[in-house]
């Protein structure tokens, strides 16, 4: 199996599906039975909707990847919330398939990798209700390094300010669901980002050390939306799962130097329509 096949990123614009009760039953009914209550728990119809999208996009992009059949594909969560492929479904031809997801605003999200780590993270450029731009962003001062915290205030505008607060704030993200820990485990501001001033050649130190075995992009989706991709060294992973993943160095720099796939964009149709193969 290609390595480049195991690179996957597709988004799905949830701000125009406006699904009935019926609607919203028969795209639940496409999951299974055990994940029901992962979407249902929500009160709010819109966080039911990403719960919905985010479940589906897991089961359509495995069966499309590694084309397993849906009684095949078995998917768990690690204590931090990070999705897998439970271990019977690792041997097939990828030495560590992991795949992550994210949803904030209009849009849900999923990213793969066949090898490399993969951390994955979209955000809203939102400001609370009644809040300044400068009283928001104070609270999340001690999340970021001197270095970053200027660049955040020395941006040219308040737009300019909050997008770039939300930049490091996405990478920062991706970097940790990538590794396997949660935000409230990692001091983010030894995470430090560098990048050119269009957002390109993106690296991190941690702890004042350099990272080399890690690429990031970042981009947005529309003026309200972006979105970082992380991929890293899976024997960097806090997981065990990654961390015993068997590869050898040319396989590993194969996987590190892929090309980054451009994103997929879907429809919510378009998702429906792909995991109907699945049930089917």
């Amino acid at each position: 199996m290609e390595f480049e096949n195991g690179v996957q990123r597709w988004v799905v614009d949830i701000s125009n599906w406006k699904p009935s009760d019926e609607d919203f039953t028969m795209a639940l009914a496409l999951l299974p039975r055990h994940e029901h209550h992962s979407v249902t728990r929500f009160l709010k119809l819109e966080d039911r909707k990403r719960a919905v999208i985010s479940r589906m996009l897991q089961y359509a992009l495995v069966h499309h990847v590694l084309n397993l059949p849906f009684e095949a594909i078995a998917i768990r969560r690690t204590p931090q919330g990070k999705p897998f492929l439970v271990s019977e479904c690792m041997k097939l031809g990828f030495p560590n398939f992991n795949f992550n997801v994210s949803h904030q605003g209009n849009y849900v999200g999923i990213a793969s990798e066949p090898l490399c780590l993969v951390g994955l993270d979209i955000v809203s450029y939102s400001l609370p209700v009644n809040e300044s731009v400068y009283g928001f962003l104070q609270n999340f001062s001690p999340y970021f390094s001197q270095l970053e915290w200027c660049n955040i205030l020395n941006a040219c505008s308040d737009d300019e300010k909050l997008k770039t607060f939300y930049r490091y704030w996405s990478l920062k993200e991706a970097f940790v669901k990538a590794v396997g820990t949660g935000v409230v485990d990692c001091k983010l501001d030894s995470i430090e980002f560098h990048h050119t001033s269009s957002w390109e050649d993106i690296s991190v130190r941690v702890a004042g050390e350099d990272l080399s075995d890690w690429k990031f992009w970042n981009f947005e989706l529309d003026q309200c939306h972006g979105v970082s991709i992380a991929r890293g060294n899976p024997k960097l992973a806090k997981s065990n799962l990654s961390r015993r993943a068997v590869f050898d160095s040319e396989e590993y720099n194969t996987s590190f130097n892929l090309p980054n796939k451009s994103l997929k964009f879907l429809s919510v149709e378009d998702l429906i329509e792909l995991m109907h193969p699945i049930f089917d």
